[in-house]
């Protein structure tokens, strides 16, 4: 067995690039699929590790030394021993200077478009204050340009990062310095960066739950809203109310949207959509306790759900998107997409 020489930042950052490349391959990462292509997985830990240090790690070369894996190969490579997915020759890489991008590279359309993909995670506590507030993103890059351009991306704001990872074609050194992000892409697609933003002071929606028991009744209004302007609509509106034990059976009606209770799970799914601008979207109902208990003891816990496209929430923007060392023009484009990670409303 290889020894393992690396530290723990750089294995952390090391297993989250395998994690990449096997979701790449393989369309997801899950025991089954790993199980099922194990050989594959065998294959490319091989090449991405090098006696102890990491190798290749970039999925667009890496594909060209392993194909990947479908159902004949793995039936062949059980049936006869050998591997069906290996290529016969070395990746077009080998011969640039630059271990993730080939020479030689021809598009008949420039193009370079960046995806800002943002999860808000918030709880908001039984007396409606924002007790967490945060944001993790990535930034998505799609690379279609010809021959070694030199790609550099500013931003606005940079100092409201925190816990920044960069693609190993960044150059560190230029963050550090200056915080624009510079780098030679790979060509294709891949995750140029992810970070956290901490501490945000607003939510984009309000949950207003209210809960009145006696005699074994319980009486919900839940109020939803927009709490503050964000320049976009706030699309997917959903709301999970979790149920406690206590709750015997619910009966919850809602003047906008569909409510979809599931017995099983005890989540009752409240889809709103989008607000409407004539009315503000509200559910009742009654919630029936148990035989023997009076008023609710442990209130419910609702997930919030929702999706904001051209925003992100966490107040990040692109500057300028430049491109460098080629003589052709480029198209760029940059798009942002906010949606709920774990949102939590807790009466």
């Amino acid at each position: 067995m290889q020894r393992f020489l690396m530290g723990q930042p750089l294995m952390r950052k090391f297993l989250g690039r395998v994690a990449d490349v096997l979701t790449e391959y393989l369309g997801g990462l899950s025991e089954d699929l790993v199980k099922d292509n194990f050989v594959t997985i065998y294959q490319l830990l091989d090449e991405m590790m090098d006696n102890g240090f990491p190798l290749t790690t970039e999925p667009s070369v890496l594909k060209e030394m392993i194909l990947p894996a479908n159902l004949v190969s793995r039936v062949l490579s059980v049936v006869t021993g050998s591997s069906a997915t290996l290529s016969s020759t070395l990746p077009s890489a080998t011969s640039s200077s630059v271990p993730w991008r080939a020479s030689g590279i021809k598009h008949s359309k420039n193009e370079i478009y960046f995806d800002l993909v943002e999860e808000m995670d918030a709880t908001i506590n039984k007396d409606g204050f924002l007790a967490r507030c945060e944001v993790y993103g990535e930034v998505l890059a799609t690379s279609r340009l010809s021959g070694m351009p030199d790609v550099s991306v500013s931003f606005t704001n940079p100092s409201i990062l925190n816990d920044v990872s960069f693609h190993p074609c960044v150059r560190s050194q230029s963050w550090d310095s200056n915080q624009k992000l510079s780098f030679v892409p790979p060509d294709g697609s891949f995750k140029l960066m992810s970070y956290r933003v901490k501490s945000l002071k607003n939510t984009p929606i309000y949950v207003r739950p209210q809960f009145s028991s006696d005699g074994g009744v319980v009486t919900v209004t839940v109020m939803v809203g927009i709490r503050a302007n964000v320049g976009k609509p706030v699309d997917n509106i959903t709301l999970q109310l979790m149920l406690p034990p206590s709750v015997a059976s619910s009966d919850l009606t809602a003047n906008h949207g569909s409510v979809l209770p599931n017995h099983s799970t005890r989540v009752t799914t409240w889809s709103i959509g989008r607000i409407p601008k004539d009315k503000a979207p509200c559910l009742n109902g009654k919630l029936q306790l148990e035989s023997g208990l009076e008023r609710l003891r442990e209130y419910p816990t609702f997930l919030v759900g929702f999706k904001v496209m051209g925003v992100a929430l966490s107040g990040l923007r692109s500057d300028r998107v430049d491109i460098n060392r080629v003589e052709y023009s480029a198209i760029k484009g940059f798009r942002a997409v906010t949606r709920a990670g774990n949102y939590e409303i807790r009466s």
